[in-house]
């Protein structure tokens, strides 16, 4: 995070300030902290699956960004202002101008979330048999992907899958690798190359303007279109003005904007960048796809100008999309992100380098070297924060990647994360200090941590529903210990203290 330098113009000194969140506390929620024992037993209930814990069990909520913001004054101002008829919301229109004025997509058609979009976007563009280039599989998008017929390929580059990697924007397409591509199966078989920005998998990592101006130049010439997965990608922009070569004085909306101009199309889930807790949209620059899509999200959504959202959310989304880009928001949501990643990385946890936009992403390989990839040790790490803590995390790794479609075999990411995903004006630094410290608690215990095995796999997107239960360990790993409440502890049934 950038702290601004104050200079004294008498003595020439140069001072440092704190930096401080661009806005202040109207509405407060409480939250609180449970016990040990509790928290031991509803990570047991819920078969050792953060997405199925109760959310009122839970102290500190970094399980995802998606729909967890906390509005502005302006937004919920804008809530009074739903046009709830079910035919031409005044609302829907000025979430139309707000994607036009920002993303610059003439075609909108509104959905309930992101994966409404793909799976919009995956029915009019994928036939059986078809080739999806990416820069990283995402979850929901690639189930869409895969539901319609076709094949996703990883093209990312290589640094992507080093998280000790410092590259800048290992987002980044591998152009070579999208050429073999094409070249192994025909343009005639490649509807759309996906490419994500921010790359939610890799670390949150982003991609280079010059190098989505370089994959659009590559698919105009061989008739490919390119659809944008825009959820993250203010994130992205800035990025790009921070650390992308005579970028730094383009604003973030300007940046955004010529992104977007990359591409034929763009799913987004409101949910994250727009600041809102429901909502998304599928935007298109081709008015005969767009009719399709529109055909389509009347059976599956809601009339196409309403897309399955109220008319209040569409007024709070068009008001999100406009702060989103603002420079004082936007430098202190990555600013948040990044003083904790400080944190952990001065602590000595292991994390995914460069710290990306929306999270920080610890490395449960490197943490956990004792539980092989078929035990999960990214699921076992984020039961065991909860355990310790309070603070709920994300797996990502080999659960979220799923089973191989014609082997049934377990895929196995080169990455195997635990996901700390930061919601935006949610959470003070005070907040962020705890979690670190939670962190840093847990990874000096880490050699107690188990291993799980599935007790109920779904078929589909299993990370959301699974359950799970310990791997059985020797004897001699139990370890007891005098805890901080002088309550005698066991260390071993995940890993942490445990009553």
């Amino acid at each position: 995070m950038t702290i601004r330098a104050a200079t004294n113009e008498d003595t020439r000194v140069t001072r440092h300030r704190s930096w401080a969140e661009p806005w202040k506390i109207k509405v407060v929620e409480p939250i609180r902290m449970t016990t040990a024992s509790d928290r031991k037993r509803h990570i047991e209930e819920a078969g050792y699956n953060t997405f199925l814990l109760h959310s009122e069990h839970v102290y500190i909520d970094l399980l995802t960004d998606s729909g967890t913001s906390a509005m502005s004054d302006r937004q919920w101002a804008g809530m009074m202002l739903g046009d709830e008829a079910y035919a031409g919301s005044r609302n829907y229109y000025a979430l139309e101008d707000a994607v036009r004025t920002y993303y610059g997509f003439p075609e909108l058609i509104p959905t309930h979330q992101g994966r409404g979009a793909e799976h919009l976007l995956s029915t009019i563009l994928i036939k059986p048999g078809d080739h999806v280039p990416g820069n990283m599989y995402f979850t929901t998008t690639r189930a869409h992907q895969e539901l319609a017929g076709a094949t996703f390929h990883d093209v990312i580059i290589d640094e992507a899958h080093d998280p000790t990697s410092e590259h800048p924007f290992k987002g980044d397409v591998d152009l070579g690798k999208l050429s073999t591509l094409v070249k192994r199966y025909g343009a005639s078989r490649i509807p759309y190359v996906s490419v994500a920005a921010t790359v939610n998998l890799a670390g949150g990592q982003p991609i280079r303007l010059a190098n989505l101006r370089q994959v659009a130049d590559f698919c105009r010439m061989h008739g490919i279109k390119v659809i944008l997965d825009a959820t993250r990608a203010v994130e992205n922009a800035w990025f790009i003005q921070q650390r992308e070569p005579g970028m730094r004085h383009v604003t973030v909306a300007e940046i955004l904007k010529m992104m977007c101009e990359c591409a034929d199309g763009a799913t987004m889930s409101g949910k994250k960048d727009s600041l809102v807790n429901i909502g998304g949209w599928l935007a298109l620059r081709d008015r005969g796809l767009a009719e399709q899509a529109r055909g389509l999200v009347v059976v599956y959504e809601g009339l196409h100008t309403y897309g399955g959202l109220a008319g209040r959310d569409m007024e709070a989304m068009a008001i999100g999309i406009a702060e989103s880009v603002e420079e004082d928001y936007i430098r202190s949501r990555i600013g948040q992100v990044h003083y904790l990643g400080q944190q952990l990385i001065g602590l000595g946890v292991p994390v995914v380098k460069p710290l990306g936009g929306h999270a920080v992403f610890l490395d449960a390989a490197a943490m956990l070297p004792h539980i092989p990839r078929s035990e999960f040790p990214a699921q076992a790490l984020a039961s065991a924060l909860y355990v310790e803590s309070g603070v709920r995390a994300m797996e990502r790794g080999t659960v979220s990647a799923g089973r191989d479609p014609e082997t049934g075999e377990n895929r196995t990411p080169s990455l195997e994360l635990v996901r700390l995903t930061i919601p935006r004006r949610v959470y003070t630094q005070a907040h962020m200090d705890v979690v670190a410290e939670s962190v840093a608690e847990v990874f000096d215990r880490r050699r107690y941590v188990r291993g799980l095995r599935f007790t109920y796999e779904p078929k589909l997107l299993r990370f959301f529903q699974a359950r799970f239960e310990l791997v059985a360990r020797p004897a001699a790993s139990v370890v007891t210990e005098m805890g901080s409440d002088s309550n005698s502890r066991e260390i071993g049934e995940i890993g942490v203290r445990l009553q």
